[in-house]
């Protein structure tokens, strides 16, 4: 038992160490044709259940993500300011928005048939920070998506992606500052609750 014991925890550390070497253009094939494969599985998530699509997104894709430095980015220097609480609050309610967008941009592709084209990345040995770019090739043709990560304790992790030309970070810098400009942290946590209560189901 003791060795069969031994022999479990030595293949756990070796697949972790392995998930934790993966390179950025692994990781991110590994997170989008996982979560895609898992969406087409699923019977209800291939009808258009959001609910479903964006639980599989949660659970495939998520774990891939550093969504927390996101957060922290978008929302800029206000984000030091914040207590705790709050800055909990908003990681919450920015990373359910964030996969409530992934999760509506994936189920556009559920009926279709799709193939991804992953660039490998040019990455410096020592770099913390790299973009990777991907090709979406569908029945609505070719679709341009990158995705940026940084390098982690536990591998790299994607925290920002560019669909349609623009970084989604971006896209929330500015609405955010003009939520924090009228209401402050609070005004912002009113702001992405509410969103998030609209487009819940």
């Amino acid at each position: 038992m003791k060795r069969y014991l031994s022999a479990c925890v030595a293949a756990f550390v070796v697949s972790t160490s392995a998930f934790a070497q993966a390179t950025p253009d692994a990781v991110v094939k590994n997170a989008v044709e996982g979560t895609v494969t898992a969406m087409k599985a699923d019977s209800q998530a291939r009808g258009g259940d959001m609910g479903k699509i964006t639980q599989v997104v949660q659970t495939h894709f998520v774990p891939y993500t550093n969504f927390q430095r996101t957060a922290r980015i978008a929302v800029g220097k206000a984000w030091s300011t914040a207590t705790p609480e709050q800055q909990q609050q908003l990681y919450q309610q920015f990373q359910t928005l964030l996969v409530r967008t992934y999760a509506e941009s994936l189920s556009q592709l559920r009926n279709q048939d799709v193939t991804f084209k992953f660039l490998p990345s040019s990455t410096a040995g020592g770099a913390k920070d790299t973009v990777v770019q991907s090709h979406v090739i569908s029945n609505g043709g070719d679709d341009a998506i990158d995705y940026r990560l940084e390098k982690t304790a536990s591998g790299w992790k994607i925290y920002d992606i560019n669909m349609m030309g623009a970084w989604l970070i971006q896209v929330y810098q500015t609405q955010f500052a003009d939520q924090i400009a009228k209401g402050g942290i609070d005004g912002l946590i009113k702001f992405l609750v509410d969103h998030n209560a609209r487009t819940a189901g």
